[in-house]
């Protein structure tokens, strides 16, 4: 297999990435004065992919603080950045884990902390 400068296998552009864990749990986004209650859709151990709130205005590589909470016991707090938009999604990469914050998360991943997977850009 070759890959391209690009990180492109060839024309069929596949890439690799941390395995995503579909889970749904409610996530609180602010940046500055905006603040939107959404819906996780899944989490990597390098980022969220967030349901788009209506009304949400944001651009590529734009900072936001991620709230999301998993069941009575786990709040993670974190910072990330903008990294993919799409008209229901928005993709968001992690910036900033609080120290105290990267335990609790690399436990929720599991196994999944440590898996690449291929995905295709479409």
């Amino acid at each position: 297999m070759t890959i391209n400068d690009s990180g492109r296998d060839g024309p069929d552009s596949r890439h690799l990435r941390s395995a995503r864990m579909r889970i749904e749990t409610t996530v609180l986004m602010s940046h500055g004065e905006q603040s939107h209650p959404t819906e996780l859709v899944d989490i990597s151990a390098t980022g969220a992919m967030l349901r788009r709130p209506l009304g949400w205005v944001g651009e590529l590589g734009q900072p936001w603080m991620l709230d999301m909470i998993f069941g009575r016991d786990l709040h993670i707090h974190l910072e990330a950045v903008v990294a993919r938009i799409s008209d229901r999604h928005i993709g968001m990469a992690y910036s900033r884990i609080p120290e105290e914050k990267q335990a609790p998360l690399w436990n929720l991943l599991g196994g999944y902390a440590d898996i690449l997977e291929q995905w295709r850009e479409e």
